[in-house]
């Protein structure tokens, strides 16, 4: 066969033929030889020679007479063959393909060197199921042009859909990554929302910023980042998949985008329409995120990979510039959710089980192996941002430079003792002494009034806060600025959920003060009017100073903030009517407790009130299911109890003096 990389068509497979009497010619059969003979009732081992099957070792099948040979390529090749395009890919036994040595240590020619020889990309398949899936993935992929056939796939076929003023074409099946390279879910769009605010606002302390979309399939959230940010932003969008780069060019020509690729400029008149000019330029790189992070710097990293993100972590921790963000998303739900608990212990090294507040859960032990990673790189984190939803955990930290600061996150991961009885929980308290019974921390008394085992130890989790207000104050105004709907309803619960407090006294248009800003981690000195921009001050002696103030305030402001929450339903009480979600919590907030909801939770209240406080205030403020009717009824039956009951009493009695003398 020819190189693959020849501009003329390769030479094909024998196995790969439009008809039978092709196959018969491959044998030195002659086309109807088979049945002319046998209408002429002739006798074809007089005068025929034995021939070999041309898809067949030796081996595999001797040589026989053509009558034999003639059924053998009919039926063990033509008719388990793959039909496409007009040619049959019939099922070959020559060794095309190394063959697994038997138990013996010799080479087999059994069913294990049967395979077939894909028409479009030279692959050998050995199932022929697994042949038709293969070809229909190439289908699906819009990959139907053949290196032997000159028929291709309409380009008009591809769809253009919208998000947030950014057009993408998409290929079909775009939305189940089995079949497809470069995928997209529109059920995202409000993580690449969060996201997009993220940078929106670190764009706004250091300018210009590089930053990097490691797996950028269709290359949408890259596309949005330098269409909106312009120039405050140098975009990267990488993909390891050839398919994937090819779709991602594209969408940056559909977006009137200039394409760099290979650190040089190409495609920038194919571009740009005539007379138009783009200042906007995004680079284009093929190859495996690990590698691409371990030989560039880039101010702002998001880890987008179908599953886990754990395998790249060690790699954007090792060159992020110091105050930095790295921004990750897993969909690995099913082991963060404690639905594969084996995966989760693979995967991140914890123990975990199906609790009230599984989803809070899924974060800290997202947090927890991003804080080992950037230990591991003398660095520590501060995080900005943990979010999840139903098909997606979002997490956003910022880098801090330093062993000193990499010891200190690492402190904040720690083992959570877990009631499995009540549901209370409290993390294990610091220190190297081992403790007869641990379980006796717990703030309920089930371990000692319960007989058996009541509580698990979980872990190990990040301990620490999930969030920062000032962060998300400003990530807010971002969403405002540029019409993000969807991340503005939840930026206001995710605010209120750091501050621990109620919607009633959140503010939509609250300015970012000095000391919230300081709590972001860099200083931005205010501008006098508004036309002046933000001044970043710099410097090592000054930022220093200012992650030790941010980090004592925000280990004050941890020490306080709530760490889990309670689900109202799961704790109500048998017989009773709850109250309503928002009157709850102005009745714990009244009772002296910080109270507020939680976007982990619909139902989820967040409070520092103890599991048995929480379940008092919810009992005093329940109210018996039966009223009206249901309530005399209930009268009347404890009137009859009460005179059945006497009844009894003055039978059990004897009868007084007076009486007996009547």
């Amino acid at each position: 066969m020819l190189d693959v990389s020849s501009d003329y068509p390769r030479e094909k497979h024998i196995s790969i033929q439009r008809h039978f009497a092709d196959l018969e010619k491959l044998a030195n059969l002659k086309e109807g030889e088979f049945n002319v003979a046998v209408s002429q009732n002739t006798d074809l081992h007089a005068t025929d020679e034995k021939k070999p099957c041309p898809l067949c070792s030796e081996e595999k099948y001797k040589a026989c007479y053509s009558h034999k040979l003639h059924r053998h390529l009919q039926n063990f090749h033509w008719k388990v063959s793959v039909e496409f395009e007009g040619y049959r890919m019939c099922i070959c036994y020559l060794p095309c393909r190394p063959v697994k040595p038997n138990l013996t240590g010799d080479q087999t020619f059994s069913k294990m060197g049967a395979h077939y020889h894909c028409i479009i990309c030279s692959a050998t398949i050995t199932r022929r199921t697994d042949m038709i899936g293969h070809i229909n993935r190439h289908v699906n992929k819009g990959e139907t042009e053949s290196r032997f056939l000159t028929v291709s796939a309409p380009k008009s076929s591809h769809e253009v859909l919208k998000e947030s003023a950014t057009d993408v074409r998409v290929l079909p099946n775009y939305s189940t990554p089995q079949k497809t390279d470069s995928y997209f879910n529109p059920k995202m769009k409000l993580n690449r929302q969060l996201i997009f605010c993220a940078l929106a606002v670190l764009a706004k302390e250091r300018t210009p910023i590089e930053c990097l979309d490691a797996f950028g399939a269709t290359g949408i959230m890259g596309l949005q980042w330098a269409k909106h940010l312009s120039s405050s932003v140098r975009v990267t969008i990488n993909d390891c998949n050839e398919n994937s780069v090819a779709m991602i060019r594209e969408n940056c020509h559909l977006n009137k985008m200039r394409v760099k690729l290979n650190a040089k400029e190409e495609d920038s008149d194919e571009a740009l329409g005539d007379g138009e000019e783009s200042a906007d330029t995004i680079e284009v790189t093929k190859m495996d995120a690990n590698v691409i992070m371990h030989l560039r710097s880039f101010d702002f990293i998001h880890l987008d990979p179908f599953g886990t993100s754990v395998n790249y972590l060690d790699s954007a921790f090792r060159n992020v510039r110091n105050l930095g963000i790295v921004s990750l998303t897993s969909t690995d739900t099913s082991s963060l959710y404690a639905k594969a608990q084996h995966v989760a212990l693979r995967h991140y090294g914890c123990n975990i089980v199906r609790t009230e507040y599984y989803k809070e859960l899924a974060a800290r032990i997202v947090i927890a192996a991003v804080t080992r990673a950037a230990a591991r790189c003398n660095k520590g984190i501060e995080v900005l941002l943990a979010v999840a939803l139903e098909h997606f955990v979002l997490v956003v930290v910022r880098v801090l430079r330093g062993p000193s600061l990499a010891d200190e996150s690492a402190k904040k991961i720690r083992y959570l003792i877990h009631c499995q009885w009540c549901e209370e929980r409290i993390f294990q308290k610091e220190g190297n002494m081992v403790e007869e019974n641990p379980y006796q921390q717990l703030p309920c008394d089930c371990h000692g009034s319960m007989p058996g085992k009541t509580a698990v130890i979980l872990g190990p989790l990040w301990s620490g806060a999930l969030f920062n207000a000032g962060f998300l104050r400003r990530m807010y105004l971002e969403a405002v600025e540029y019409s993000l709907d969807e991340a503005q309803s939840l930026l206001k619960t995710l605010v209120c959920e750091a501050e621990c407090t109620t919607l009633k006294h959140y503010s939509n248009h609250s300015p970012c003060d000095e000391s919230k800003q300081e709590e972001c981690g860099v200083y931005i000195k205010t501008p006098n009017t508004p036309s002046e921009p933000h001044l970043v001050v710099h410097g090592k002696r000054k930022s220093d100073e200012v992650i030790r103030n941010a980090k004592r305030q925000k280990a004050e402001n941890s020490a306080e903030h709530p760490a889990f929450y309670y689900n109202i339903h799961r704790h109500s009480i048998k017989g009773m009517n709850m109250p309503k979600l928002n009157k709850f919590l102005n009745y714990l907030s009244e009772a002296g407790y910080k109270v507020s909801r939680t976007h982990f939770d619909p139902t989820g209240v967040r409070t520092n009130a103890p599991l048995a406080q929480f379940k008092t205030v919810l009992m005093k403020y329940s109210t018996p299911t039966y009223t009206g009717g249901q309530a005399e009824e209930a009268e009347f039956l404890e009137e009859d109890r009460a005179a059945v009951a006497a009844a009894m009493f003055l039978k059990d009695c004897p009868p007084p003096s007076h009486c007996a003398a009547e």
